[in-house]
């Protein structure tokens, strides 16, 4: 795929400490920041806290399948995190179950949003970060249903440093046995080595970990210091039942490229290997983090963003090596493109994403039949002048489907 040297996508970026930038200076000159719609007017029910929750009212949706075909969606209303569950992929959906019995502000925009996935035996696990009174300061909550949906367990806090300071950015995985995987952004040591007078880029990556279905968690431990503050990270189960996880990382010169390290046996992570080479430098961030699906045959398959003054646009990648090298990235895009998702079944892998031409979102795919080595021309899956939430693939172990939101329009499901 032919790729876009003069891409000029422009991206809304903070400053290291999350406070937004007018524009990106580049080889182009400054690129005013990009903002995509604006939100529809909470009107009617929305809102009204007393009124019948409608995922219609949320600003984003998270789904999965289980192993059954049956659609679960996670979405926030009022200060409550719900979940529903489709029959008839995506059609018509069951009444909403809260799993927050007391109100909590939850993050549920853009790249922070609740995450929801599903074991073998139909078990529903959930993970979000709750906002606290501290500007910037959050929790990594978890909760789980073991009665098909019906009930949640009372949430917990997984993050084990209790400090009113930044654990955030939430990615979950579930191993082939029920593990649990939560990893996530945390300042701890970014806090410590403030007090202590010293110099800390960015944040860490910790994660924790269960065996047991998620009543108990092992104790936090750190994956690898100074990452980008402010974009997701993403987390995949490799053919050995590991856990994978990618993020942007802060490398020495202020680079700003991905990260990917394999915990080995869950109990301890492995070597960072680099995965992008854009050479990014910049002091911010830019609100763009990595996707990472791993198919059955153990090729790794990773989608990013850069901005470097050589590369710029989306770029895909696959790794044969178990994520210790990626092949040549593939450019892919146009003007206004942006948060890419990925996901691969067996050979088939497909890519989505976002784009802006200053008036219309549209939904963009392309996709794959030998395992990332070829590509289609992108196709136009969707367009709307409304608002939209980020793109996402999931699958039901057959097909792949695309799995999108836009607010006061209400969740939808495209098979690709």
């Amino acid at each position: 795929m032919k790729s876009l040297a003069f891409f000029l996508f422009v991206v809304l970026v903070t400053l290291t400490s999350c406070a937004p930038v007018a524009g990106i200076k580049s080889a182009g000159g400054t690129r005013q920041a990009h903002k995509h719609g604006q939100p529809a007017e909470q009107k009617g029910g929305c809102s009204n806290s007393a009124a019948q929750p409608s995922n219609q009212c949320a600003e984003t949706v998270t789904a999965a399948f289980d192993n059954m075909g049956v659609l679960w969606i996670a979405w926030v209303n009022n200060d409550h995190l719900y979940v529903q569950s489709s029959l008839d992929k995506g059609i018509s959906f069951s009444s909403p179950v809260m799993v927050n019995t007391a109100a909590e502000s939850i993050a549920a925009k853009g790249e922070s949003r609740p995450k929801i996935k599903l074991d073998n035996q139909g078990t529903i696990y959930l993970t979000w970060v709750q906002t606290l009174d501290k500007k910037r300061s959050t929790y990594v909550r978890f909760s789980r249903s073991t009665d098909n949906g019906r009930h949640f367990s009372e949430p917990v806090t997984v993050n084990d440093n209790l400090e009113i300071i930044r654990h955030r950015f939430d990615s979950m995985a579930i191993g082939k046995n029920g593990e649990i995987l939560i990893a996530w952004l945390d300042a701890r040591d970014t806090e410590s080595a403030k007090k202590a007078g010293k110099e800390f880029k960015g944040l860490s990556v910790y994660y924790t970990w269960s065996d047991d279905g998620g009543k108990h968690f092992y104790p936090n431990k750190s994956i690898a210091a100074h990452t980008c503050e402010c974009c997701r990270i993403d987390t995949a189960i490799a053919s050995d039942n590991t856990p994978v996880i990618v993020w942007r990382h802060i490398f020495d010169g202020g680079i700003r490229d991905h990260a990917i390290i394999k915990v080995k046996d869950w109990n301890i992570p492995g070597g960072l290997q680099r995965l992008s080479h854009e050479n990014w430098k910049i002091d911010a961030c830019p609100h763009h983090g990595p996707g990472l699906s791993i198919s059955d045959n153990s090729i790794y398959h990773a989608v990013w963003f850069s901005n470097s003054d050589t590369k710029q646009g989306l770029f895909y990648a696959h790794s044969t090596k178990s994520g210790r090298s990626f092949s040549e990235p593939v450019n892919f895009g146009n003007t206004g493109a942006s948060h890419p998702h990925v996901l691969a079944l067996r050979r088939q892998v497909a890519v989505v994403w976002q784009e802006f031409d200053g008036n219309i979102n549209s939904i963009q795919v392309m996709q794959s039949a030998d395992a990332g080595n070829t590509w289609s021309k992108p196709e136009a899956l969707a367009q709307t002048t409304e608002m939209i939430d980020e793109p996402f693939l999931v699958s039901d172990g057959q097909d792949i489907y695309l799995s999108w939101h836009a607010p006061q329009l209400g969740y939808q499901l495209k098979h690709i």
